[in-house]
């Protein structure tokens, strides 16, 4: 902001002096034309005009040398400092320009990387289920034969009950047929004698 207050104070400056060049010599001019006289002397009215032309672009080249010559290297000065900028930003921006393509390269190998962990752990995880599953078909499958196993033993046990208790109330009647009732008496007076004695 300051540059460009200062190049404006400058030009401002510039064009006055100009200006003020350009007055000063339309107003000679103008006093010289002699307000409508005749003049018989070519050569005195050219010479006077050149030696004034020539006393003002002195004027002009003394008093303006500095301040033009000042506006112009400051001028170039200021160019060259935004040539500089400019390449330091274009440079920048070039910098920056690797740095994110060598981003989306790292980040497409990235990706790349990242999808194949996945699939890895995918098949990994694919395995491991496959695995647990096969552990726990083997451990239902022990399960049901050993209730198997259980039920075919509480079935043989209740079977041989059944059977026991049926062979007891056959024999029974068996016994009950074929012992009469003094042999049942004869038994008990046994018994009895048994367990007194």
């Amino acid at each position: 902001m300051m540059k460009k207050n200062n190049l404006r104070r400058k030009q401002l400056k510039v064009s006055g002096m100009i200006l003020l060049i350009l007055t000063s010599a339309v107003a000679t001019s103008w006093a010289a034309s002699g307000h409508g006289e005749v003049h018989n002397s070519w050569l005195a009215i050219d010479t006077w005009k050149t030696l004034n032309f020539a006393v003002l672009a002195i004027a002009l080249f003394l008093l303006g040398r500095k301040p033009v010559k000042a506006f112009f290297s400051s001028r170039k000065k200021e160019i060259a400092d935004e040539l500089k900028d400019l390449e330091q930003k274009k440079a920048e921006a070039e910098k920056q320009l690797a740095e994110y393509q060598a981003r989306f390269n790292d980040l497409d190998q990235e990706s790349r990387r990242i999808i194949q962990d996945y699939i890895q752990q995918g098949e990994e995880a694919k395995k491991r289920i496959i695995a647990q599953a096969e552990a726990q078909a083997e451990k239902l499958e022990d399960m049901a034969k050993r209730t198997i196993e259980q039920e075919f033993k509480s079935a043989r046990i209740k079977l041989q009950q059944e059977i026991s208790s049926l062979a007891v109330e056959q024999a029974q009647d068996v016994i009950q047929n074929a012992i009469s009732s003094e042999d049942q008496e004869k038994l008990v007076d046994d018994y009895l004698k048994k367990v007194v004695a």
